[in-house]
């Protein structure tokens, strides 16, 4: 059967998708959970328009995450964390901290799951690697220093 998606499934597709599927899996599935509809003449248009808003979405999105990589590549970020004499750090510095310093000295809002790092356990300058786009990916240096 062939049906038009109305979100995102994974390993099927993406929404105004146009795939075929099988009856039971449409019937008893895609269709009442909501996530996809029958396919005919008019609902083949209408998913092209979906596509089409999809496009531009990510388009919008892809742009916005290359303009932020531009702006933090260049940038190091500073976090103060308390430290003993050998430079380790009393805890860690973790991806919420690196959100927090990027949204408080950049002016950068970044979701906490698009930065892929280890948590930050001693003194000095690390590289993460940032993701805010699944085609946008760029390395942020993090100084990390002794806080007074």
């Amino acid at each position: 059967m062939k049906v038009v998606l109305r979100d995102n499934v994974d390993d099927l597709g993406k929404k105004g998708d146009v795939v075929d599927v099988a009856d039971g899996y449409a019937r008893n599935f895609l269709i009442p959970a909501g996530k996809a509809f029958r396919s005919s003449a008019g609902a083949e248009r209408q998913a092209e328009r979906m596509r089409r808003s999809r496009e531009l979405k990510d388009a919008k999105e892809r742009a916005e995450a290359q303009e932020m990589a531009t702006r933090l590549v260049s940038t190091p970020i500073h976090i103060a964390a308390r430290a003993g004499a050998e430079g380790k750090l009393f805890g860690s510095v973790t991806t919420a901290d690196i959100v927090r310093a990027v949204a408080e000295q950049a002016n950068i809002m970044l979701e906490r799951k698009a930065i892929e790092a280890e948590a930050i356990k001693e003194l000095g300058s690390h590289v993460v690697t940032a993701k805010p786009h699944p085609e946008v990916e760029f390395p942020i240096t993090v100084e990390v220093l002794a806080a007074d």
